[in-house]
Parts: structure tokens; C-alpha cells; sequence
């Protein structure tokens, strides 16, 4: 149980955290409220904080194999922000509440994890040089991609300022990530980097479970305020029901889009990863910061982030078993119930 807990340390505590701030905004609504001027903006600031902490720690070096054969990389950043943004699009019809159509949206179109991409990839023995690029490529156009994609999806129904938000995921996305590579060009802070990766990783992913907390915190307390009823917990299971099937279908259109384009099978592993988890701290950014007239658009980010984590995981064995098989071009992906 303990080998368990250390290995799942991350997705455990992200459950945990997300149950407990929802339960301390439900009990203690004006807490959040009164909180909210003085925690809020220091809350802002963790979003660029882990994107750096992410960015300096990715070796940019072993990219240039992925840059010379950029194929699985495309592949990957074409699922991540145009299939799946696209395959959402008739899911938001069937919503049964209004944020949760932001929300699925949102979830839809931030780009590619930081680090959870690379860190599954190299457990199943993938090219983790096509799951890092992709990180890199997709978090660095999230500032046009994501606005573009939530002003055509929601920009109907939500009022959305296109350029305010990428001037301001600009600031908050890709100048971090930009400083933390250019970072890397210093070398005695690239080697005092790759020798703390991590522990750099675990505050990083610190800091995010206190975005998690903080978010649900506050949506908890609005949660309270909406006196939750039967519809609104039915339009959270449809809405969880439909980040799932996103990102499933993400990963098998990445998978066996990859298989077709004749890949390597260790570069199919790193966009089958890639090209469908989403990253949570900049998803909860827009759905608090940037978009705060939509309060439980959050929920459907929550949800996406930690389903793909658990999917995933039940997957990851499956996944590396075809890895290591041999090479045939008639050996299909086993399924997730085989042994």
C-alpha cells in the first residue's frame, strides 16, 4: 500500500485536495470570500511559477532529434489542438448547465501537460524527445491556439476578449517557459537544474495542487451559494463523462493515426501521450482568472486532468507490452483487459 501511495503520490493528493477544497467552500462560503482579495492575486502567480519550474528542467538538447524528424511531433500538437478542440464541439451541445460547456471547451483546447507527457512516455519506454517538443510547441502557441479556439466554441454564449487573453497568457504561459529554456543556455544553471529535476518537479507539482485547492476552494463556496441541486450533479457526471471519451478518443486517434503514418513504434508511445493529456494549471488559469463568469468551468478542467491521469495509469502497462513486442506491422495495441 505504501509502494502504491508513492508511486500515485500526485494523483492521490490531487483527489484529496479537490475533495477538501470543495468541502471547505461548501462549509465556510464566506471564508472564500473574504480570503479572495488577499489570496487571489498570489494565487496568479503559481501558474508561471510551475511553467518555469517545468520548462528549465526539460532537456532542450534531446529535442533536436524529434526537430530533425519532426513527423510524430505534428502529429502529436495536430490531435492536442485541432482533433480533440474538434471533437468537442458537438459534445457542448449536449450539456445540461452553461459552464459546463466553457468548461469542456476549455478543457478542450490548453495544450499538452508539462511534465506528466514525458513522465508516462518513459515509463512505457517511448521517445520522450516527441513528448517534450510537443510540450514546448503547444504550450508556446496556447497564448493564440486556446483564445482562438474558446472565442469560436463559446465566444457566442460567453463574452470573450481574444486579445486581452492572449496578451495575458502571453504573459502568463509562454514568457515563463521562454525564460526557463533560456535558462538552460546558462550552464552552471542547467547542470544545478538536471541535478535538481526532481525536486524541482515535486514543488512544481506542489504548487499545482495548490492551485487545486484554491480553485476548488473557491468553486465550493460558490457551490454553496448555488444551493446544488439534481441537474447540477447530473450535468457533472455528463460532463466527466465527456472529458473521458475526449480523451480516449484523442489517444486512439494519436495511436492509430501514428500506426498509419508508419512510426516508430517508441515515437507512436510519446503522441499517443502527448497528442491527449491536457495541462491543468494553465486550464484552470483561463477558467478562473480569464473567464470568472463561467464559475464551475473549472470542474470540467478538474475532472479532464484527473481522468487522464487515471486512464493512463490503467493503460501505461498495456501500452509498454506493444512497445517492447515485436516490431510487426500486424501487431495491433492489446487491449486494456488483457493480461
Amino acid at each position: 500500500m505504501l509502494e502504491f501511495f508513492k508511486k500515485r503520490w500526485f494523483l492521490t493528493a490531487l483527489f484529496a485536495f479537490i475533495a477538501a477544497g470543495l468541502t471547505l467552500g461548501i462549509s465556510l462560503p464566506g471564508l472564500a470570500s473574504s480570503t479572495s482579495g488577499n489570496i487571489g492575486p498570489w494565487s496568479k502567480l503559481l501558474t508561471p511559477i510551475v511553467l518555469f519550474l517545468m520548462s528549465i528542467t526539460l532537456d532542450g538538447q534531446r529535442m533536436w532529434a524529434a526537430i530533425r524528424a519532426p513527423g510524430p511531433v505534428l502529429w502529436a500538437t495536430t490531435v492536442n489542438f485541432l482533433v480533440i478542440p474538434l471533437l468537442a464541439l458537438p459534445l457542448l451541445r449536449i450539456q445540461l448547465h452553461p459552464d459546463y460547456v466553457a468548461g469542456l471547451m476549455i478543457a478542450a483546447s490548453v495544450p499538452c501537460t508539462m511534465a506528466a507527457a514525458s513522465v508516462w512516455t518513459r515509463k512505457a519506454n517511448g521517445n520522450d524527445a516527441v513528448s517534450m517538443l510537443t510540450t514546448i510547441a503547444t504550450n508556446g502557441l496556447c497564448f493564440i491556439v486556446t483564445p482562438i479556439w474558446l472565442s469560436y466554441g463559446i465566444g457566442k454564449s460567453v463574452e470573450i476578449d481574444t486579445l486581452e487573453m492572449m496578451l495575458k497568457l502571453l504573459k502568463s504561459a509562454f514568457i515563463p517557459i521562454v525564460i526557463g529554456q533560456l535558462g538552460r543556455l546558462i550552464t552552471p544553471l542547467r547542470l544545478w537544474a538536471d541535478k535538481q529535476k526532481t525536486p524541482l518537479g515535486v514543488v512544481a507539482q506542489s504548487c499545482i495542487l495548490l492551485i487545486v485547492l484554491w480553485a476548488a476552494f473557491q468553486q465550493g463556496a460558490k457551490l454553496a451559494d448555488s444551493n446544488m441541486n439534481r441537474q447540477l450533479v447530473g450535468a457533472t457526471l455528463l460532463a466527466g463523462l465527456c472529458v473521458v471519451t475526449l480523451h480516449l478518443v484523442g489517444m486512439a486517434i494519436a495511436y492509430y493515426g501514428g500506426r498509419a503514418l508508419n512510426f516508430r513504434r517508441e515515437d507512436v508511445v510519446a503522441l499517443t501521450f502527448a497528442g491527449s493529456q491536457k495541462t491543468l494549471p494553465i486550464g484552470i488559469y483561463v477558467a478562473t482568472e480569464l473567464l470568472r463568469d463561467v464559475p464551475f468551468a473549472v470542474y470540467a478542467m478538474l475532472m479532464y486532468h484527473a481522468m487522464q491521469l487515471v486512464v493512463d495509469t490503467i493503460l501505461l502497462d498495456t501500452i509498454k507490452q506493444w512497445r517492447d513486442a515485436d516490431h510487426s506491422p500486424e501487431t495491433a495495441l492489446p487491449s486494456a483487459s488483457s493480461d
